[in-house]
């Protein structure tokens, strides 16, 4: 039978690579992809990442996005039932900073502005400064998300040393 603190020990290994996997997939829109799609034009560009958009809602990428949180939350109710020290602060930190900066700003800001260029026609004349808009807007959130996950992972390994 596995004891409670290897249990606690996968969990946050579980929480940690899905922090690691989310602040890899960030790292990549902000230093490339939405570089590269901003250099298009902006009926291109809007085409493009609906395209990714509507791509990425696929079973792997679900099942890590939902799955980190679940694995963050289960590791901070765990360490708030069974304080351990130093350890106990990085692993509410990490969990904290996960859900803050990955969860919560993906459903707050990324998920309504992806939803409304959606709605946009690349054709229309509107679009172009729509488009203008929502690549610096969501870059800079998304700058947000990958330093607050790439610190969650980091504390989550910082919590098994």
């Amino acid at each position: 039978m596995i004891s409670l603190d290897h249990l606690l020990s996968l969990i946050t290994l579980l929480a940690s690579l899905g922090s690691g996997l989310m602040a890899g997939l960030f790292f990549v829109f902000s230093c490339s992809i939405m570089k590269a799609l901003a250099e298009l034009r902006s009926g291109v560009g809007i085409t493009a990442m609906q395209a990714i958009n509507r791509a990425i809602l696929n079973p792997v990428f679900v099942l890590v996005f939902w799955g980190t949180p679940v694995f963050c939350v289960l590791v901070m109710i765990s360490t708030f039932l069974h304080w351990q020290g130093p350890s106990s602060i990085y692993l509410i930190a990490g969990g904290a900073f996960y859900l803050v900066g990955g969860l919560l700003t993906t459903l707050i800001i990324h998920v309504p502005m992806n939803n409304a260029l959606a709605t946009v026609i690349p054709s229309d004349p509107g679009a172009a400064s729509h488009w203008e808009s929502y690549v610096n807007r969501w870059t800079s959130w998304n700058h947000l998300r990958t330093v607050m996950t790439l610190l969650a992972m980091a504390l989550f390994i910082a919590a098994l040393y």
